[in-house]
Order: C-alpha cells, then sequence, then structure tokens
C-alpha cells in the first residue's frame, strides 16, 4: 500500500483531539465552577468535576494515539499482524475505561441537570457512555476478525 493513502485518517484522528484538548482547557473549569455555584454548601464538586472529567480524557487521548499507530501499521503493509490485534484490543479496553468512568460520573450530571432543571446534561452524559461501548464493540468485532484473518493467512502460508 502506498504510503499516505491513510493520511485522511490520520488527519481525522488529529483533528477529533483538538475540539476534547479545547474542552478540557476551557469548557471543564466552567462546569467546575457552575457546579459551585450551584451547590455553594458542596464545594468539593468542583474538584470531582476535575477529577472526573480529566481522568477520562486519558484513555481518550491513549485511544487515539492507538488509532494512529494502527493507521501507521496499515500504512506499513503490516495491517495484518498481532501488532494490530493488540492496537485494536488497546482501543476496546480505553472505551470501555471511558464508559466506566462516566459511569461513575453520572451522578455529577444528575446533580447539575437536576439543579439547573436541564435533563439534556444527563442524555449527555448517557450519549458519551454508550458511544464508548459502541466503539469498544466495534473494536471487539474487528479485533477478532483480524485475528482470525491472521490464523488463515498462516495456515495458508503452511500448506504451500
Amino acid at each position: 500500500m502506498k504510503r499516505g493513502t491513510t493520511l485522511f485518517l490520520k488527519i481525522a484522528v488529529i483533528i477529533i483531539g483538538i475540539p476534547v484538548l479545547a474542552l478540557c482547557i476551557f469548557l471543564v473549569p466552567e462546569i467546575a465552577n457552575y457546579a459551585v455555584v450551584l451547590y455553594p454548601d458542596m464545594t468539593f464538586l468542583k474538584y470531582l468535576v476535575f477529577i472526573g472529567l480529566y481522568v477520562t480524557a486519558i484513555p481518550f487521548y491513549f485511544a487515539l494515539y492507538q488509532a494512529f499507530k494502527l493507521l501507521n501499521y496499515i500504512d506499513k503493509n503490516k495491517a495484518f499482524s498481532d501488532l494490530s490485534v493488540k492496537t485494536l484490543k488497546t482501543i476496546k479496553y480505553c472505551a470501555i475505561t471511558i464508559s466506566i468512568l462516566y459511569v461513575v460520573d453520572m451522578p455529577l450530571f444528575y446533580l447539575i441537570g437536576e439543579k439547573d432543571d436541564a435533563p439534556g446534561v444527563i442524555v449527555i452524559g448517557l450519549v458519551i457512555i454508550f458511544a464508548s461501548m459502541v466503539i469498544a464493540v466495534f473494536a471487539a468485532v474487528l479485533q477478532r476478525l483480524l485475528k482470525e484473518a491472521i490464523d488463515i493467512k498462516s495456515e495458508n502460508d503452511l500448506t504451500v
């Protein structure tokens, strides 16, 4: 495969990471401060929001890095290798981790949505959970298919 055929996807991975970084820099502090405004007697909510949202950014960026590595493997004609299977497995685990972390963060979404009378906040949390689970299932299916293709390729190489 020609080098650079996955350039569009690599650019897309980078473009996905930029808005999330902007959200982490600009929006998370605002959400944390807003939680304190809604619940002035629970100032510890500010730190829970910071920890909850920033910790979920770590597996997100690690999954983006793994996607970038997978695209590099495709460029180097190593798409059907155990490295690709391992990368997909890591992406799957990152997506599951994000879902679990947002399930843990759901009480924060509920508190903010309940006090502000904005059920959309709760829906945003649920969308993130379900989107992460869809990505995890998709990565698991791709991982299994790739592993089976590698096994078939190995059998064919041995019979010839």
